[in-house]
């Protein structure tokens, strides 16, 4: 068929240029990833000196040296120097940007009630870096975006069955690629935080006391879980909870080796 001949270029480019983006995250998940880390990092670093220019930074000691005695030691488990900054801002946030930066809210202080609480959230951010979650989130995008480009170009969108086509790969590429996948981000995330902070000694039990509080919190508004890009409060606690006794076998090892983290808040 004319149609398929026409494709077959397409299909060979696009199974070569998918193939040499494999990569492999720390979890061992094969994974799609082909943008380059420099520019996501500068891309990081420059995310991260515009929010310290838009959003007030917090001067509190106490409050800095605990988020930076936390970041150093979970930090210190993978390498690197990373710049930390506190937000005087009440929602109950943290992130952690490609190119090594960690930013921390006022809200999500208060709320915890030990380092290990703030730990499993600071793992769990440095966890999405490490696992080079945004590069793939971007990659996918942009996979998305191609393969609808593909369609446009060779299905004649202008027809009735072009548009039925480009409808349905646009209701996939939102709720049958991208969001799952971000869902999934999560839930790695959390089992890499798990051992991170686990490695680093502190004790990943408090992990599942920490999202408990913040289910309690948020007073039971979550979207459905099949429309949300993270995974809902009874199923991360319940994976967490199935998680922690082989972290807490990370966290035994941690503390013979002598590691023991004393941050407090």
């Amino acid at each position: 068929m004319i149609i398929n001949q026409h494709l077959k270029p397409f299909c060979t480019l696009l199974f070569i240029f998918f193939l040499t983006a494999c990569a492999t995250s720390p979890t061992g998940r094969t994974q799609l990833a082909f943008m380059p880390d420099a520019e996501l990092d500068s891309m990081g670093l420059q995310a991260f000196e515009n929010l310290k220019k838009e959003k007030p930074i917090s001067h509190n000691n106490k409050n800095n040296q605990f988020v930076s005695c936390i970041a150093n030691a979970i930090t210190r488990e993978i390498g690197g120097e990373w710049e930390v900054v506190v937000f005087d801002d009440p929602s109950l946030n943290a992130f952690a940007l490609p190119g090594r930066k960690i930013g921390v809210h006022t809200g999500l202080i208060d709320l915890v009630d030990n380092q290990d609480q703030l730990a499993a959230v600071i793992g769990h951010e440095v966890g999405h870096v490490l696992a080079r979650h945004s590069n793939e989130r971007m990659s996918q995008q942009l996979g998305a975006q191609a393969g609808i480009a593909l369609i446009q170009a060779v299905a004649a969108p202008q027809t009735a069955m072009g548009q039925t086509a480009i409808s349905l790969l646009g209701i996939g590429a939102e709720y049958g690629v991208i969001m799952p996948f971000s869902r999934l981000h999560e839930s790695e995330a959390d089992t890499i935080g798990l051992d991170l902070m686990a490695k680093a000694g502190f004790n990943p039990a408090e992990s599942v006391i920490l999202w408990q509080k913040m289910a309690q919190a948020s007073h039971g508004s979550q979207p459905v879980e099949f429309l949300s890009t993270h995974p809902s409060h009874a199923t991360r606690i319940q994976d967490l909870q199935a998680r922690v006794p082989q972290a807490q076998r990370l966290q035994q090892q941690a503390r013979a080796a002598g590691k023991s983290p004393r941050c407090v808040k």
